[in-house]
């Protein structure tokens, strides 16, 4: 599904963990790294295409994960033309997505890169924050750049979270 500019409605996924380190994952077979993302349904908002896409991708369900923030716009990129299908050309640019930063509440044993008939990850690990930035792919580096620098103000206004703060017993 392309939107009449020919880009793919898209979503994108940065999960932190408590010391907000970054998922960073190891394509299958191939040597480049990413965040897991990926393809909105017909009928599907973005949120719903980020909780499936964040369990076929890395094994998590909602429960997993807490929602931070997300990006207010989409933030688009283009593809080389070398990476579009040879079916696509002409009419595929590249991607519209809406990045979500997610809290992994879980444990790191329960994502579960095998979750799908079709992995998209044979690895993982968890990155800084920034680091990603230097290690993406060239053409996705901009969107990249932009989902963090927009989402990284979610991750100050966690650390005092009043709910983690009472589990934590240091609030009134």
């Amino acid at each position: 599904m392309l939107d009449r500019d020919g880009y793919r409605p898209n979503v994108g996924i940065v999960i932190c963990n408590a010391r907000n380190e970054v998922f960073w994952g190891k394509r299958i077979k191939e040597h480049s790294w990413q965040f897991p993302q990926g393809g909105i349904k017909h009928g599907e908002t973005p949120e719903q295409a980020m909780y499936r896409e964040l369990e076929e991708e890395v094994g998590l369900k909602a429960h997993h994960v807490r929602i931070l923030g997300r990006t207010r716009n989409w933030l688009r990129y283009e593809v080389p033309s070398q990476w579009i299908r040879r079916e696509w050309r002409g009419s595929y640019k590249g991607q519209k997505q809406i990045w979500f930063l997610l809290r992994l509440v879980a444990r790191d044993c329960d994502v579960s890169l095998r979750a799908s008939e079709h992995p998209e990850f044979d690895a993982w690990r968890w990155h800084e924050y920034w680091v990603p930035l230097d290690t993406v792919i060239e053409f996705k580096r901009d969107v990249y750049a932009q989902a963090l620098n927009e989402l990284a103000r979610y991750l100050n206004r966690d650390a005092h979270h009043p709910k983690k703060d009472r589990e934590a017993g240091t609030a009134g």
